[in-house]
């Protein structure tokens, strides 16, 4: 699929940015350990190069439009980004018990997950666009693999973790993270409480991991899920501008 789309403009001028451009997105398919996956990815093709390369990671009911209108809105901005996969084409959840299902598999296992995710960031490298420089980033199932990339050691310029499960995997640490990580949190989320957190802070400091973390007060699990029962348009937008200013510092 390529389309050429207006909507991240609207998205973006909504959230107080400045676009000039229209942009193309499009679907793509690449290959881990045999199985297929279908990603996304969007650009402004007028631009004689962009700002970095943002990689985003689906929540738990895989990859839908709202990754895809986040990757437009970050290409609005000059960025090259792009939504992987790491369920896989034919394996996409259609309700609730399948998203349990698919990220249970994943949190089951974790040496599958970190390929999937190391995989999908090898095959965006191969796709138009894509720089050397490189922050991933995700929402909840997705902010939790942006954690589990972390700890795995990946080569990359930065984590960010939109409420995503914090809690570490048992024989796991951050001693291997090899940039710095953004954690955005609603103080009130019920998934991963304010023990958590404290956990994890904990965790990256004993590592020496340079880390940062914004709270929005009373915010709960799915703050920035527009039409969600959590959706809190104050801690969306903050924590929006928040991944900017590390996507600026980064790269």
């Amino acid at each position: 699929m390529i389309r050429t789309t207006m909507t991240a403009a609207v998205l973006a001028l909504a959230f107080g940015q400045s676009v000039s451009a229209e942009l193309m997105g499009q679907s793509f398919e690449y290959e881990v350990d045999g199985t297929t996956f279908q990603g996304y990815v969007a650009r402004n093709t007028d631009l004689p190069e962009t700002k970095g390369t943002v990689l985003i990671v689906h929540d738990w009911d895989g990859l839908t439009e709202y990754e895809e209108k986040r990757a437009d809105m970050l290409a609005a901005l000059g960025y090259t980004a792009v939504a992987i996969d790491v369920y896989g084409k034919d394996n996409r959840p259609t309700n609730m018990d399948e998203n349990r299902a698919r990220s249970g598999e994943l949190y089951g296992d974790r040496e599958m997950f970190r390929a999937r995710l190391s995989g999908s960031l090898e095959a965006a490298r191969g796709l138009d666009g894509v720089t050397d420089d490189v922050v991933l980033m995700g929402y909840c199932f997705g902010g939790a693999a942006a954690l589990e990339a972390a700890r795995s050691g990946m080569e990359i310029d930065g984590f960010v973790s939109f409420h995503g499960g914090l809690p570490t995997p048992e024989g796991q640490d951050y001693s291997a993270t090899a940039a710095p990580v953004l954690l955005l949190h609603g103080t009130a989320d019920p998934v991963s409480g304010p023990a958590d957190l404290a956990q994890i802070v904990g965790e990256m400091l004993e590592a020496g991991v340079e880390h940062d973390a914004q709270l929005y007060g009373g915010a709960r699990h799915s703050f920035t899920v527009w039409g969600s029962r959590d959706y809190d348009l104050a801690a969306d937008q903050a924590s929006w501008d928040a991944l900017l200013s590390f996507l600026d510092d980064r790269l």
